[in-house]
């Protein structure tokens, strides 16, 4: 009876894998003392409300591709370096609030990679949010045609982590730079964000017709970014073409 009753007081404070393991136990689980059946138990609810918070996170920043750390080729075609990675995937520019700026041809891994830089922020607890910059500035345009461009913008400087890709597919507009500018001002040392594009970062200049906005927007972006480059001889694709043929002639 008493089991009953606190059963349905943890299921009420929402501490469902307490009380499933209190309601259900696992026949090892009576051996065990007081101290160590308890601390079992909120091993149990920690990590069940662990797992809900990052595929909240994940879910909540729409990531392009499906992406890991553990899932990025280092092969010797691929001007990319393992150690690096590693170090940014500790997260440590997300706490500092710096910026990863990745640049390479169609094909060359850019989404990937900065899907799994996403992906993994997630895993480690920080709000992220993945935008292709044409699908942005589109809901920057409906954000402001419905009178909601402050709400919207005040939602993007909340994320901790902003990706934006595609970066340079054309040239922007006045009004589209301006709108840049104040994503950039308004995470400047507050929040951070990758950025990718086939374009070099040092030939992103000539995308906004004002210099002096172009100015600003460089300043903001480029001062506090490390810059990964991935061109390579062999794209991406070709990569992991192979890798699934190998893998294949394996079975």
């Amino acid at each position: 009876m008493l089991n009953n009753q606190t059963v349905e007081k943890l299921q009420d404070m929402k501490l469902k894998a307490m009380a499933q393991m209190l309601s259900e136990p696992m026949p090892s689980d009576l051996a065990l003392s007081f101290e160590e059946r308890l601390g079992l138990m909120v091993e149990k609810e920690w990590m069940a409300k662990k797992n809900t918070k990052i595929k909240r996170l994940l879910r909540s920043a729409t990531l392009g591709l499906d992406a890991c750390i553990e899932g990025i080729e280092y092969s010797s075609n691929r001007a990319i370096d393992k150690q690096s990675i590693l170090e940014l995937a500790s997260c440590v520019f997300i706490e500092k609030s710096l910026n990863i700026i990745t640049t390479g041809k169609t094909g060359s891994g850019k989404t990937y990679l900065i899907c799994a830089f996403g992906s993994n922020a997630c895993r480690k607890g920080y709000s992220v949010k993945y935008y292709r910059i044409p699908e942005l500035l589109l809901e920057i345009q409906d954000a402001k045609a419905h009178n909601e461009y402050s709400k919207f913008m005040k939602g993007i400087q909340k994320v901790r982590l902003l990706i934006l890709d595609d970066i340079g597919l054309r040239s922007y507009s006045l009004e589209e730079s301006r709108d840049i500018l104040e994503i950039a001002e308004s995470r400047y040392n507050k929040g951070s964000m990758i950025l990718a594009g086939q374009i070099a970062h040092g030939q992103w200049y000539e995308l906004f017709p004002d210099p002096t906005i172009a100015d600003a927007i460089m300043d903001r972006i480029i001062h506090n970014s490390y810059i990964l480059e991935l061109d390579s001889k062999i794209s991406l694709r070709e990569i992991m073409a192979a890798k699934r043929m190998r893998i294949m002639d394996e079975l």
